[in-house]
């Protein structure tokens, strides 16, 4: 058996239909037939052609040498550089082969067949029962390249030859009886029975390609998927995961489409004692299990509604066994990196109006301190994380313009009831509960004068109503209750003045931007006052607040309801951009705030509370083909002292890629000095083979988080990683560990390198 070198031939089809004329122009039922010679037997019944043979029937070319057509029986016989062409746009390939008067069934010799994605498939004989069931003799299966570059034959990446194949594409499946499987021509693994998914079939059941790791928590672990079609709207995957350290965990995820929508589940399950990062066991056996589901449905073409479900029974469960992408966005609203959210919403959006309600629960799997009565790090304290419902929200945009300018209207409502309070843990003081209903109209109109300067008035009012209860009064767990209202206001004018400069091969602009804003006031809503006697204020939604560049120009920095910005105040900045024709690229933002009297409301860590800010830079460049460059920093409004500064590089060529990012932070959100470099790419060494290198480092405490190296061996059908991983970090009950894992990608089976 030889697979052949052979270009396969792909034609544009549409589906038959009964009466109509197929693609070519034929009525269906035609038969057409053009060669050099044609000899006809009329009183045989026989119609021989000889030279350039092309034969069309039912959407079907056959192309070959020799032919020979029988009237009475309607079968064909073909010789010599046969070429079929079906009407799904696949070709066939054979020596000799002999056809039904459909050009349906038949039996060929020296077959091959190219599918889609570049699949072949060749055998010594192989008998066509019918347009779905085809079975081949010494059969082999490959979607690798079997040509090299001048035209011989080369030995396939990998390969599946067997006795016998049997592809059913009414079910979707390619069966092998004796399957041997081949990795550069050699004999790896045999299966006397085994099958995979046709490539032509859009889904359906069968093995997906295993994960194989070695690491200190778990030992020898080895992962095998299954993928079930359960229905042409539903599925599932089943993947076991078996450890040698520790028990077996299921992971599985179930999906199901609806006619308005679609539902995906992800849960696992064991029922095991716990484990250190070194695979000792300790404590009782217990379940252990986890749940990431999402749910999406349009009610009609304004409405829609969904739902998240995220929970774990550990806070650990995710990194004791590598369970992969676990803090992504599932709906509308999302929480922050090592915290899981549940959520219900309904959404209704227009051209003009936007509304929606939820509401929303969290669960917190970031470690904490040291507990000594636990006599370990425990973790985050989900009794202080709020119930959140509901969350409303509203938009609506009149047709028209309202004095010359745009005027939209928003609404906001929430209710927060928290079990326990953040202050004090030990203590378990009563948790504060909270309700918020506000209004705004927000107007802006613009002007722009024939020289180019732009110039926006602007006014913002807005009126918020409070419900406060098991406000903490400083003496034990005693507490109180409030109700407040307020009236807020800003006002004023954004200024631009755009320059352009053309140089021979670029364009530069230059833009000096100024804002200026006033507001009266506001009335902060105060919760109490820490032991030097400075006000505490309510602040639910902007805690994670950050002052940089995208800040700068907002006329109130809070993103949130409960801190409001007052006073006079001038943001300006200087913005510089150079774009040349070849696609290179560099922009530069300078500015700062600076405000009449210093605020308390803001915190010494944001950079905004004295009149004089801190300085806001920003940069980014793209200087080669392949390269980026990016850098944003806050620094100190008098030393200059970087207080925040983030910046990276992204590079890509023929010989590699890799990435670096480096961030440093005297205060994050927690009040900690943060400084962290991540580094990672691919170096190819050669055409086929590379290295592949990650790094996580703390550089305030001088260690690596973690630490990947990896080979990997990649052509146009296969991939293997080889990775080497060390993590250094202690969280929680987990000690630092070490693991070497290998990843197989096979294209057709499990997966392409294009996420197929």
């Amino acid at each position: 058996m030889v697979m052949l070198c052979v270009v396969g031939a792909r034609a544009q089809t549409q589906p038959l239909v009964p009466g109509a004329p197929t693609p070519d122009g034929l009525q269906q039922g035609e038969l057409y037939m053009e060669a050099d010679e044609v000899i006809r037997q009329d009183k045989d019944g026989l119609t021989t052609a000889n030279g350039n043979i092309e034969v069309r029937y039912n959407g079907r070319t056959l192309r070959a040498d020799r032919l020979t057509y029988d009237d009475k029986t309607g079968i064909i016989r073909a010789s010599g550089n046969i070429v079929t062409i079906n009407a799904d746009g696949t070709s066939e390939f054979a020596n000799e082969i002999v056809l039904d008067k459909d050009m349906a069934a038949g039996v060929a010799l020296g077959f091959s067949m190219r599918l889609q994605d570049n699949v072949k498939i060749a055998a010594a004989s192989a008998a066509k029962r019918s347009d779905n069931i085809q079975e081949l003799n010494k059969a082999i299966y490959t979607p690798c390249e079997v040509c090299a570059a001048d035209g011989t034959s080369k030995t396939p990446t990998w390969s599946i030859a067997a006795d016998r194949v049997v592809r059913d594409k009414k079910r979707g499946i390619v069966y092998y009886r004796n399957a041997k499987f081949r990795l550069f021509g050699v004999s790896v693994g045999y299966l006397p029975l085994f099958w995979h998914a046709d490539p032509e079939s859009p889904r359906n059941s069968g093995f997906l390609v295993p994960k194989a790791s070695a690491s200190d928590r778990r030992g020898l672990s080895y992962e095998q998927p299954y993928y079930w079609a359960i229905s042409p709207s539903a599925d599932m995957t089943l993947s076991p995961q078996i450890n040698t350290k520790v028990a077996p965990f299921l992971n599985a995820e179930v999906r199901k489409r609806f006619y308005s929508g679609e539902v995906a589940v992800r849960f696992g399950y064991t029922h095991e004692r716990d484990f250190d990062g070194k695979g000792n066991e300790f404590g009782r056996k217990a379940d252990r299990s986890y749940i990431l589901g999402r749910g999406a449905f349009q009610i009609d073409d304004k409405w829609r509604w969904g739902f998240t479900a995220e929970r774990t029974s550990d806070d650990l469960i995710f990194d004791k066994y590598e369970v992969s992408k676990v803090y992504e966005s599932r709906g509308p609203y999302v929480a922050d990196d090592r915290r899981l959210i549940s959520q219900v919403y309904a959404i209704r959006q227009d051209q003009r109006s936007y509304f929606s309600a939820a509401a929303i629960t969290l669960q917190g799997l970031r470690p904490g301190g040291f507990d000594p009565i636990l006599g370990f790090s425990s973790g985050e304290n989900d009794r202080v994380f709020p119930v959140i419902g509901p969350l409303i929200e509203g938009h609506y945009e009149p047709l028209g313009s309202v004095l010359g300018g745009r005027l939209r209207a928003h609404t906001s409502a929430v209710v927060l009831a928290r079990e326990q309070s953040p202050t004090n843990l030990a203590a378990r003081l009563p948790g504060l509960d909270s309700a918020r209903l506000t209004g705004e109209l927000d107007w802006r109109r613009s002007f722009t004068s024939v020289a180019g300067l732009r110039v926006e008035p602007f006014l913002n009012v807005r009126a918020d109503a409070y419900q406060l209860h098991d406000i903490l009064t400083g003496v034990g767990s005693a507490t109180r209750s409030d109700n407040m209202g307020r009236a807020l206001a800003t006002g004023g004018v954004d200024i631009t003045y755009p320059l352009f400069r053309r140089t021979k091969d670029a364009t530069i602009v230059l833009e000096p931007v100024v804002q200026i804003v006033a507001s009266p006031n506001a009335k902060q809503v105060v919760i109490g006052r820490t032991a030097a006697g400075e006000d505490i204020y309510l602040n639910e939604d902007s805690v994670a607040f950050e002052f940089d560049e995208t800040t700068l120009f907002r006329p109130n920095k809070f993103p949130g309801y409960d801190l409001y910005e007052d006073g006079v105040r001038l943001n300006v900045a200087g913005r510089a951009g150079i774009l040349w024709d070849d696609g290179r690229r560099a922009n530069f933002l300078l500015g700062r705030s600076v405000r009449t009297e210093e605020n308390a409301v803001f915190t010494n860590r944001s950079g905004l509370r004295s009149k004089d800010s801190d300085w806001i830079v920003a940069a980014d460049a793209q200087p080669l083909r392949g390269l980026s460059l990016f850098a944003r920093a806050r620094l100190d409004n008098d030393s200059l002292d970087i207080h925040r500064l983030e910046a990276g590089a992204n590079a890509s060529s023929k010989f590699g890629n890799g990435f670096v990012r480096y961030l440093t932070d005297d205060f994050d959100i927690n009040g900690v000095k943060r400084e962290n470099l991540d580094v990672g790419g691919e170096v190819y060494l050669g055409k086929s083979y590379g290295v592949s290198l990650y790094g996580n480092r703390d550089l305030k405490r001088d260690a690596w988080v973690i630490r990947d190296v990896g080979v990997f061996y990649r052509d146009d059908c296969l991939r293997v990683d080889v990775i080497y991983r060390r993590e250094d970090t202690i969280i929680g009950r987990l000690l630092p560990s070490e693991s070497v894992s290998v990843r197989l990608t096979l294209a057709t089976l499990g997966g392409s390198f294009n996420g197929r």
